[in-house]
């Protein structure tokens, strides 16, 4: 079981995160990306997703033409945890 990020921690995670919030709601970090174009955000995609395989950790999003919404949460932590925040950090260097 993976542990999830203290209040602190996560506010500590999100400062060094500036492109990123925390959604309550889904317990996850959010992200919106805009991108030139659909081939773009999906160029985007790939990378992550094969990055993503490597860390053996997923993101939830969703693509709409130039859009893309990236939710990084722990499912067995039922919060965020220290791998969301290095996904987080991974997708902002591919950015």
């Amino acid at each position: 079981m993976v542990a999830p990020l203290t209040t602190e921690q996560r506010t500590d995670a999100l400062a060094s995160l500036p492109h990123w919030i925390y959604d309550a709601h889904r317990r996850a970090f959010y992200r919106r990306i805009l991108l030139k174009d659909f081939s773009a955000a999906i160029g985007l995609m790939m990378r992550v997703a094969l990055e993503a395989e490597k860390a053996d950790h997923h993101p939830e999003w969703t693509n709409v033409y130039n859009k893309l919404d990236i939710w990084l949460t722990t499912h067995d932590a039922g919060d965020v945890s220290e791998r969301d925040v290095n996904l987080a950090k991974v997708i902002d260097a591919l950015v």
